[in-house]
């Protein structure tokens, strides 16, 4: 396994022959993202889209208990934005990835739960395999948010709708291996096998003639020139909704009563 240039404190990028394996490094915070996760996560699958000796990418996190946490709310309460400066990165979205479309296959390899922010990364990958402890879902009801990262309208893409509409509605997680039943991912490993299991399932891409794989992915998720045009007016009106949202008495409620451990009291408004 070779260590590449690129990555930083937040993120590892390693290759693995044709497979390039991105770790989100921050298990102290749950993998929550910050600036510094969303651009080495970006600039990596960047990398990956140019780079014609990568034929598919990993994405997973460190440690055994998250694959990530969602946004780092340690350092929104600091003033700090989840994102970099630079527009273009910008726009790869949450975690410098649920609005970057590359041609190379992308698999969520899921070490823990994944949860709101992690849920909408493994949403945003074209496969996914899970450790059989991790747990799935979008919590952010329960704190007065919304799933702003593509997860209300991916999931009910990605599962029969009236199931993701109770995951959607109640903030209730769904199980691995319920998640393996209704198809959001592909399998389930053990902790000590989840990596190889991913590997293998990108080996079986990696054999294939890869200008192959990657048109017949362009095709199935519908990108063209780098976007996503079908997603365009979910994303137009998920940027209407998260600013009712996000300016409510009740988006300061929920995670104020989380911190403070006692039931939220809503006021829907």
């Amino acid at each position: 396994m070779m260590m590449t240039q690129l990555g930083n404190d937040a993120v590892t990028v390693e290759r693995n022959g044709h497979v390039m394996i991105v770790t989100i490094n921050r298990p102290e915070a749950r993998n929550a993202v910050n600036r510094f996760v969303h651009e080495g996560v970006g600039d990596a699958l960047e990398a990956a889209e140019h780079d014609p000796e990568v034929r598919c990418v990993i994405v997973t996190g460190a440690g055994d208990k998250s694959f990530c946490a969602g946004a780092d709310l340690v350092a929104l309460s600091r003033g700090e934005s989840l994102a970099p400066d630079d527009a273009t990165k910008a726009a790869w979205g949450f975690a410098g990835l649920v609005s970057h479309a590359i041609s190379k296959p992308v698999i969520a390899a899921v070490n823990g739960h994944a949860l709101g922010g992690g849920l909408e990364i493994t949403l945003a990958c074209d496969l996914a395999v899970a450790v059989d402890t991790a747990q799935f879902g979008l919590p952010e009801p329960k704190r007065g948010l919304f799933a702003a990262a593509g997860g209300v309208f991916r999931l009910p893409e990605q599962l029969p709708k009236k199931i993701a509409m109770e995951m959607i509605l109640t903030g209730d997680p769904i199980s691995a291996q319920r998640a393996l039943e209704l198809g959001l991912i592909n399998a389930v490993a053990p902790a000590g096998g989840l990596i190889e299991a991913a590997l293998k399932l990108a080996e079986r891409i990696a054999v294939n003639a890869p200008l192959s794989v990657q048109a017949s992915k362009r095709m199935a998720q519908g990108i063209v020139d780098r976007g996503v045009p079908r997603e365009e007016a979910a994303w137009k009106q998920n940027r209407a909704e998260t600013k009712i949202v996000f300016t409510s008495q009740d988006s300061r409620e929920g995670p104020k009563a989380f911190a403070e451990k006692r039931a939220p009291v809503w006021q829907a408004r």
